[in-house]
C-alpha cells in the first residue's frame, strides 16, 4: 500500500514536470519563436538619447510580431541601453530573440555612405548628416578641427575628400568619419602621383582644382584630359582661366546656360574672367579618374575651347584666337537660334 501511495505520488510529480516543461517550451517559443516576416530588410536606428521604454514601444511597431513581448525579450537579450545606440538592419527570417539581443549588445550593420557630384562642403555635410547620426553642423566642424593640420584651407577642404562608397557604424564620430575619409584620398595621393602633379607644376589640391573645372566643362570622359592640360596651358603662360563653370560658382547657379557680361563683373575670387590663377579651390569634387586623366595627360597647344553648336556636349578646340572667335561666333549663332539667353 506504501508502494503503491509512493508511485502515485512519483507519477503525479513526473507528470507536474512534464507539463512544466511543455509550458517553459511554450512560453519560450511564444516569446522567442516569432520572426520578422517582412519581404525585404528593415533598418532599426536607436539614437544615443532613445529611453528604454520608447525603444520597447518602436520595436514592436516597426517589426510586427517579431518586436512583440518586447518586455521579456528585451530582458532575455541582455537589456542594456548603454550599447543599444546604433544602426542594425534587420533581416527576412531573423527570431524576435536575436533581433533584441542583437540591439542589446550593440551589434550594429555597417551603413553605405555614398557621395559623388557634390559641388560644396555643405553638400557634402548635407549627405553625410543623412546617413550617419552626425548632423551636418558637426561634420563641417570636425572638418575645420582636422583638415587644417592637414595642410589644407578652407577652399581647398573638399580636395580632402574622393568621391566613392564608404562604409561606417551609423554611430561613429564626425572626426572619425572626416579622418577615414581623408585617410582614403591620402592613400590616392602616392609618390608616383605627387611627382607628376610637380612635373606640371601644380600641387595635389591643384590637380583637385583643375580636374573641377574640366568635369563641370564637359561631361565627355575622354574630353577631360584634353580640357585640364589646356587650362594647364594657360596658366603656364600667364593667361586668365576665363572658365565659365568658375563663373556659375562665382554667382551660385550651375544651372546657367549662356554667361553675360553681368555674370562677368562677379566680384568673386572664383570668377576667373576677372582674377588670374587658379581659383582657391576646386569648384566640386573631382573624381580620381579624373585627377589620373590630368596628371597622365599628353601635351598639346589648345589654349581655347568653346562648346560644339551642335549642342552635343563637346567642345571645338584652337590654339589661335582666330579660330577661337570662328567657334565662338558658331555657337552663338546656334544659341540665338535655339532662343537660349
Amino acid at each position: 500500500m506504501k508502494r503503491s501511495k509512493a508511485g502515485r505520488v512519483m507519477t503525479v510529480i513526473l507528470a507536474a514536470g512534464v507539463l512544466a516543461a511543455v509550458v517553459v517550451v511554450v512560453l519560450w517559443r511564444t516569446y522567442t519563436g516569432a520572426s520578422y516576416g517582412g519581404d525585404k530588410a528593415e533598418w532599426v536606428y536607436v539614437d544615443s538619447t532613445m529611453t528604454e521604454e520608447r525603444l520597447l514601444e518602436m520595436l514592436p511597431r516597426q517589426l510586427g510580431n517579431a518586436g512583440g513581448k518586447a518586455a521579456v525579450l528585451w530582458r532575455l537579450g541582455g537589456g542594456d541601453m548603454s550599447r543599444a545606440a546604433g544602426a542594425y538592419r534587420i533581416d527576412p527570417g531573423m527570431t524576435s530573440l536575436d533581433i533584441y539581443r542583437t540591439i542589446s549588445r550593440g551589434r550594429q550593420t555597417p551603413v553605405k555612405l555614398t557621395f559623388n557630384n557634390v559641388r560644396t562642403l555643405g553638400q557634402l555635410a548635407a549627405r553625410v548628416g543623412e546617413r550617419m547620426a552626425a548632423d551636418s553642423a558637426s561634420f563641417v566642424a570636425a572638418c575645420n578641427d582636422v583638415l587644417p593640420a592637414a595642410g589644407f584651407k578652407k577652399p581647398g577642404y573638399i580636395a580632402a575628400f574622393l568621391p566613392d562608397t564608404y562604409e561606417f557604424y551609423w554611430t561613429a564620430s564626425p572626426k572619425y568619419v572626416v579622418e577615414t575619409l581623408l585617410k582614403h584620398r591620402n592613400g590616392f595621393w602616392t609618390d608616383e602621383r605627387r611627382a607628376k602633379a610637380k612635373a606640371l607644376g601644380l600641387s595635389p589640391v591643384e590637380v583637385a582644382t583643375v580636374a573641377s573645372i574640366a568635369e563641370e566643362e564637359t561631361n565627355d570622359r575622354a574630353e577631360r584630359a584634353v580640357v585640364g592640360r589646356l587650362y594647364i596651358n594657360r596658366l603656364d603662360k600667364g593667361m586668365k582661366l576665363q572658365a565659365d563653370p568658375t563663373v556659375k560658382y562665382a554667382v551660385g547657379d550651375f544651372s546657367l546656360r549662356r554667361i553675360t557680361s553681368r555674370h562677368l563683373g562677379a566680384s568673386s575670387r572664383y570668377n576667373t574672367y576677372k582674377y588670374a590663377g587658379l581659383p582657391p579651390g576646386p569648384i566640386r569634387m573631382p573624381e580620381a579618374r579624373t585627377m589620373d586623366a590630368i596628371l597622365d595627360s599628353r601635351p598639346h597647344k589648345y589654349l581655347y575651347m568653346c562648346a560644339k553648336e551642335d549642342f552635343s556636349g563637346r567642345h571645338n578646340f584652337a590654339s589661335d584666337y582666330a579660330t577661337h572667335q570662328a567657334n565662338a561666333a558658331r555657337y552663338h549663332k546656334a544659341l540665338n537660334q535655339r532662343n537660349i539667353k
